[in-house]
């Protein structure tokens, strides 16, 4: 008799998926990797997205913008950043376990060093951050909800070139984030309050 503990199995990425995969790298491949410029946006990109560094950075200029104006701003910081990071916790906790997914095999070195994550890699918890944080954001910056949007596609995308995720993952990704942050768009302004 063992002492180790059952793991349930790991739901399955259907097999379909593998050509969607395939198809969007043969893209990347042809279109965006190697080229400097692009290799530099993305790496930047990917790194910043890094434990949702790039969308705290923005909440944090959000802030100071409604200081500047005289509105209050503190809480709201507080919540948002609150808000960050139980989208972390749900998804690069509970929701990666479940999936349990290997992540791209990426042969010979890479233009940029980046940190390999070890976790699932379904789904990209990259994209999930992002439309998550677009989301949030835009809600009390309308005019700057295109700009949070084109960062947000930009840090999803950036996880196919770099080879950390297949596509598939960043679909997924975006798709859990888009879903969580209309969430976050209903519960967030409950928490804040009345500015």
């Amino acid at each position: 008799m063992t002492n180790q503990r059952w793991v349930p199995p790991a739901v399955p990425i259907p097999k379909a998926f593998d050509r969607f995969d395939s198809l969007v790298d043969n893209w990347f491949e042809e279109h965006l990797r190697g080229h400097s410029f692009a290799d530099s946006v993305m790496y930047a990109a990917s790194a910043l997205g890094d434990h949702g560094i790039i969308w705290l950075g923005l909440a944090c200029a959000q802030a100071a913008r409604r200081a500047r104006s005289g509105l209050p701003w503190q809480r709201r910081l507080a919540v948002t950043a609150a808000g960050l990071g139980a989208e972390s916790a749900l998804v690069n906790g509970p929701v990666k376990w479940m999936f349990r997914r290997t992540r791209p095999v990426h042969d010979g070195p890479r233009p940029r060093s980046l940190r390999q994550p070890r976790t699932s890699s379904f789904p990209s918890g990259h994209a999930t951050a992002a439309f998550f944080g677009a989301a949030v954001l835009s809600q009390e910056d309308r005019l700057m909800a295109p700009a949070y949007y084109a960062a947000a596609v930009i840090v999803a995308a950036s996880r196919v070139h770099v080879k950390i995720h297949h596509a598939s993952d960043v679909t997924g990704g975006a798709l859990i984030g888009v879903a969580l942050g209309a969430i976050g768009r209903r519960v967030l302004p409950k928490l804040i309050g009345r500015d």
